[in-house]
């Protein structure tokens, strides 16, 4: 870097630019490398949340059972399928998800005179800026959806998308822009759901934590202290968001009958009322442990990285 560059770089007009961008570029790079790393995880989920719906009665197979067959019938790589969608939607949802509430909980701290702020006010954060990151995101969430669970229909009834891009515009061409946000009122709820248990909870257990390990967090909290608040938020998140992701699954994945053309969910209601008659009420958490696998260890890589890159982009770009 020659010395004009350093001196853009490090001017005061710069360096807030960087402050403002902090939380939005750190939490999407977490969010993106957390995403790649247990994508087989989300696969797998998917995958059992819709196998009730194509196999009435039968009981659905665990995770390991379905990573298994796939690796078996389609080959090592094929549990990466829809990694292009995965790294799309971390990139706009992730990014607004993380960056939205750490914007808004930093405001709230101001308004609050320096202070911390309660659960509540957390709680709120984490519902606004989960919501919103929802809307801009669910088209490629519909994308990785459908990418995902194309294996699972019959050769004849597959969609055969190439990629993500191809997904996204081959809906919107076929079936109109509006089937891009199929699901839409689900995945806000499991967006604001997942955004509580996962940034509001963390953010609360991380004090809950600190103060049982007597840590200070003078300097950020220390690794023990994001290692339990971390597990604490996957579980939470896990918890609170599983049912709306398993309707936002059902409804983004499905298909009109070939016979009379429509579509086995009219909505958000009739697809819950028809899981419980069918499935009974544990059917919306019969896909708990691939989801508790995905969500658990996706919340633990991107609360436990986000403290590091923060640092490492705070040292980079911003000279308070």
């Amino acid at each position: 870097m020659n010395e004009s560059s350093f001196i853009m770089a490090t001017s005061p007009k710069s360096s807030s630019v960087a402050k403002t961008l902090q939380p939005f570029v750190c939490g999407g790079a977490a969010a993106t490398c957390a995403s790649v790393v247990i994508h087989p995880m989300d696969l797998a989920k998917v995958r059992m949340q819709l196998y009730g719906q194509l196999n009435p009665g039968k009981p659905v197979p665990g995770f390991t059972t379905v990573l298994g067959n796939l690796i078996q019938n389609d080959g090592f790589m094929s549990i990466y399928k829809g990694v292009d969608a995965a790294i799309g939607r971390q990139l706009v949802y992730g990014t607004a998800r993380i960056g939205l509430h750490r914007s808004f909980s930093d405001k709230l701290v101001e308004w609050n005179h320096g202070q911390p702020i309660n659960f509540l006010q957390k709680t709120l954060s984490g519902m606004a800026s989960g919501s919103i990151a929802v809307c801009i995101g669910t088209p490629f969430d519909i994308a990785l959806v459908r990418l995902q669970s194309d294996g699972m229909a019959e050769p004849k009834d597959r969609r055969n998308y190439k990629n993500v891009f191809d997904a996204l515009f081959r809906t919107a061409k076929e079936e109109g822009v509006a089937a891009l946000y199929k699901g839409l009122a689900p995945n806000v709820l499991r967006g604001m759901s997942m955004n509580v248990g996962m940034m509001a909870c963390y953010d609360q257990a991380k004090e809950m934590v600190a103060a049982l390990l007597n840590d200070p967090m003078t300097k950020g909290p220390s690794v023990p202290t994001q290692l339990g608040a971390s597990a604490i938020a996957g579980f939470t998140a896990a918890l609170f968001s599983l049912p709306f992701d398993l309707i936002k699954s059902r409804l983004m994945a499905q298909k009109p009958d070939p016979m009379t053309g429509v579509m086995p969910y009219k909505g958000v209601i009739d697809c819950s009322v028809q899981i419980f008659k069918k499935e009974g009420p544990m059917g919306f958490f019969s896909s708990f442990s691939a989801y508790y696998g995905r969500c658990a260890p996706h919340a633990m890589i991107i609360l436990l990285s986000i403290e590091s890159i923060t640092n490492a982009y705070k040292n980079a770009f911003i000279r308070d």
